[in-house]
């Protein structure tokens, strides 16, 4: 048993308990556009009939070999459950091998089946899964943003980077740090995004947390968008919060070009107030760290 594969220790388990009545597979390895490579997880969630019994010890997932860390995310205090009655164990195994597991009571297959849209069902005891639609990874394509949407982007992006200069002019990096990484950066690739997805006809996903919208934009703004990642000290911030100006600055007018719609006048506003604050703050107390 020591080189099978974990897919078929999962599968051998289900078929030998009857309280398994479903095994599904959902994730990057039922999506045939993501290309593979020994990191991926396995995602696979058994639906089953005694949620109870499982529960009571978690010693049964021994079969799976030995681990080298667990995590169940429903029985922890510090990360509230996000799965309601589903319980989830995310298991990295001595071979390097990752299986996100998860119980999900018989009750709840229907809202299971509709739960994603990368759903494969691999075993079936039951035959309750017939009209389970081909596994396709469409509702995680870029979607094409609404005239509102993209003045909330751009309000937001445009608003926090107030909070970055403030955050510079303090001296607080942490805090600066904490709205380019946590906010900044999410409106920044939200935009980029969008403009990918217009140069595409929105047909591609570019990947959970934007992994691989490096692939869709040209090679000045990949190395743009890795420069707003040195943030170590006041001048590498406001080094990246420029760079951060000028990506963004030049997808939204592209976005707004494209949805027809009239180009805020943010950027324009808070470009004057950030040469204001820098030439009343920045330039007097911090000549040596600031770009001028």
């Amino acid at each position: 048993m020591e080189n099978t594969r974990p897919i078929d220790k999962l599968l051998d388990f289900a078929k030998k308990d009857e309280r398994i009545r479903v095994v599904g597979m959902e994730g990057s390895r039922t999506n045939h556009n993501v290309p593979r490579d020994d990191f991926q997880d396995y995602d696979i969630s058994f639906v089953v009939t005694d949620m109870a019994a499982f529960l009571e010890n978690n010693k049964w997932i021994n079969f799976l070999g030995e681990r080298l860390i667990t995590q169940t995310p429903e029985d922890m205090e510090l990360f509230p459950p996000e799965l309601g009655n589903w319980f989830s164990y995310l298991m990295l195994f001595i071979d390097h091998s990752k299986i996100d597991l998860t119980l999900v009571p018989i009750e709840e297959l229907e809202l299971y089946l509709e739960s994603d849209g990368l759903l494969e069902i691999i075993l079936d005891k039951d035959l309750r899964c017939l009209n389970v639609p081909e596994a396709t990874d469409v509702t995680y394509h870029v979607q094409k943003p609404s005239a509102r949407s993209f003045d909330d982007c751009c309000n937001e992006f445009w608003m926090v980077s107030t909070y970055v200069v403030k955050g510079i002019c303090r001296n607080e990096l942490l805090f600066a740090n904490y709205h380019f990484e946590h906010i900044l950066r999410e409106e920044l690739l939200r935009m980029l995004s969008w403009r990918v997805g217009f140069e595409t006809e929105f047909s591609l996903s570019v990947g959970k947390r934007y992994k691989y919208i490096s692939q869709y934009l040209h090679a000045k703004e990949v190395s743009q968008l890795m420069g707003t990642f040195e943030l170590s000290s006041k001048k590498a911030i406001w080094q990246a919060l420029l760079l951060a100006f000028d990506l963004f600055a030049k997808a939204s007018q592209q976005v707004a070009t494209r949805l027809e719609v009239e180009y805020p006048v943010y950027e324009k506003n808070i470009r004057v107030y950030v040469d204001e604050v820098y030439q009343k703050f920045l330039v007097n107390n911090f000549v040596d760290n600031i770009i001028k």
